[in-house]
């Protein structure tokens, strides 16, 4: 019985941390802030909270969640948390994406040669 070749990995990093990345994405709140962290430059929960209705105790909630998937840090400054973006894990979750993607193009075309083949 011929062995079968290792499948390529699903994903191009650990599946927990990438987890917790998309967990962190998967919330609007969320979402907008990084869309607002991109932009560059450190931001201090005041300035994150400046022209929304969101309190700042929940966006400090939303920048910990976000912390904890490795998507932004955090800087004291005095009495001050400033927050900016970190691309690494961001960058990571595109990269398995496109390793997912990659890995659907192929067996699309698997299932069309195989629909051909009749």
């Amino acid at each position: 019985m011929p062995s079968k070749a290792e499948p390529a990995p699903l994903v191009a990093a650990p599946p927990d941390r990438l987890a917790k990345v998309f967990f962190a994405l998967g919330d609007a709140t969320r979402l907008r802030l990084v869309a607002v962290l991109c932009a560059g430059g450190v931001f201090s929960i005041a300035q994150l909270t400046a022209s929304t209705e969101i309190s700042r105790q929940a966006v400090t909630k939303h920048l910990q969640v976000l912390g904890e998937a490795g998507l932004v840090t955090d800087l004291r400054l005095g009495r001050e948390r400033l927050w900016q973006f970190d691309p690494t894990q961001l960058d990571e979750a595109r990269r398995t994406l496109e390793v997912i993607g990659r890995q659907w193009e192929a067996a699309l075309a698997k299932l069309k040669a195989f629909a051909e083949s009749d």
